[in-house]
């Protein structure tokens, strides 16, 4: 049983409950404690003073002092009076307030019974033995009943009140839970049922609960994100991979016949499609973020300058210019040959789909959120509507098509990244065509 409690938020809360519980119980016994010890102690020291004045009575007066003592007292006694009892050596009263209902023995009596008129009661008494008599003094325990039943009457009005009050935050905490988890297992329902669209509810508080809700839409948001790659690669792999294909067979076809220079235009259109499916496994283990085991600190800049350097040559011989703006000591977590390929195809694509004469600049510069990395140039660039399509897969150019290329180079560029939680967009150039990479800065740069 209470295994099962200490699995419920209920439980939890009616658990810690009683532990409160328990713990003001535990004070309070304390505190009765304490409190009634220090009473008794102030009881048995008003005893003692007032016996000691008594005494006094009896070095000047003797018993007959005493007794005159106690009469004048008892004729000006009040609630909070103390009581007397003065007797000769056979036990016979001499003075006193009250009548003694056992035998007086000297000393401390914590609890010395005695009847005042018609009335008993209970008090702590002090009996001195006398030259003639004993002395018997008595505090009255009436108002120390009282105190200790108006004591353990405020202690179980608290222990009472922290059951009631631990077990309705047990109710109510149950009931919240169960509602903000209800919000969640409706989510998860409706899109086991297939509804990837649904989202858990949030309440903008901030709350376990609502950060955990925007955890779990991101999850979701990912997942969906996941999905629609699948469905947009399946449906591109079916339209755009069937002209090559039907190439192949009608190639295919040619060789059947004899024709053997269709046999070597066959195998290039095989060794094309392996390229294809080579590049798209490629962008879908980029996606599905099994690189990022591999991150580890990079120096940027130097590895854009040394892209740069590499290809510059190849502009050079293409009648291209290519110009670099790095800002120096530039740092990222990053996988240096995933970001050297993107880089790669950013500046393939320039050389493939610009004419002789063209320029580019290859920039990097720290930002507020991170960095950014831009290759631009002064080319003919795309128009408006090609440009939203082109980081999908198989996307391309109207006036690219007929240049070499399967429309696959951007998506890999946003591919990775966003495998080292960043983006890439178009640049923002008036004239021409440029990428942006933004990147987030290394932790420690």
């Amino acid at each position: 049983m209470l295994t099962r409690l200490w699995r419920s938020t209920f439980g939890i809360v009616v658990l810690v409950a009683l532990a409160f519980s328990a713990a003001t119980l535990a004070i309070g016994a304390v505190a009765y404690e304490v409190t009634h010890e220090a009473l008794e102690e102030q009881l048995d020291h008003r005893v003692a003073v007032e016996t000691r004045a008594l005494m006094a009575e009896v070095r000047e007066g003797g018993l007959a002092g005493v007794a005159d003592a106690i009469r004048l007292r008892e004729d000006a006694r009040n609630e909070a009076s103390l009581d007397y009892l003065l007797v000769d050596r056979a036990g016979r009263p001499i003075a006193a307030t009250i009548t003694p209902l056992a035998p007086v023995k000297p000393g401390y009596q914590e609890h010395f019974g005695f009847r005042r008129g018609n009335n008993t009661g209970v008090g702590q008494a002090l009996a001195t033995p006398l030259s003639g008599g004993m002395l018997v003094v008595i505090a009255d325990r009436r108002d120390l009943a009282a105190i200790d039943r108006t004591l353990a009457s405020l202690f179980a009005t608290a222990l009472a009140s922290m059951l009631a009050l631990g077990i309705g935050a047990a109710v109510l905490v149950g009931w919240l839970t169960r509602r903000r988890l209800s919000r969640i297992d409706t989510t998860a329902q409706a899109i086991i049922a297939g509804d990837l669209t649904q989202r858990v509810p949030r309440d903008g508080s901030d709350s376990e609960f609502d950060r955990l809700a925007a955890t779990l839409n991101r999850m979701l948001d990912r997942m969906a994100a996941l999905m629609d790659n699948l469905r947009q690669v399946s449906t591109d792999v079916a339209h755009d991979l069937r002209t090559p294909l039907t190439r192949l067979c009608n190639q295919l076809d040619r060789a059947a016949t004899g024709d053997l220079g269709a046999i070597e235009a066959a195998r290039r259109q095989a060794d094309d499609l392996l390229e294809i499916f080579a590049a798209l496994l490629r962008i879908a283990e980029v996606e599905g973020l099994a690189e990022r085991r591999t991150l580890t600190p990079l120096d940027l800049s130097g590895l854009l300058e040394e892209m740069a350097e590499t290809y510059r040559p190849d502009f050079e011989a293409s009648g291209h210019r290519l110009r670099t703006d790095i800002v120096p000591g530039l740092h990222i977590e990053g996988d240096r040959r995933l970001l050297a390929q993107a880089l790669s195809n950013l500046l393939e694509n320039t050389l493939r789909h610009t004419p002789a004469g063209t320029t580019a600049t290859m920039s990097a510069r720290s930002t507020r959120g991170g960095i950014e990395v831009t290759l631009e140039d002064d080319g003919p660039g795309v128009s408006p509507v090609d440009a939203k399509r082109l980081f999908q897969r198989f996307a391309r150019a109207e006036a690219s098509r007929t240049n070499a290329g399967h429309g696959l180079g951007l998506a890999l560029v946003r591919a990775v990244a966003v495998g080292h939680s960043g983006d890439a967009v178009l640049s923002e150039s008036q004239d021409g065509f440029g990428v942006t990479l933004r990147l987030p800065r290394h932790p420690l740069a």
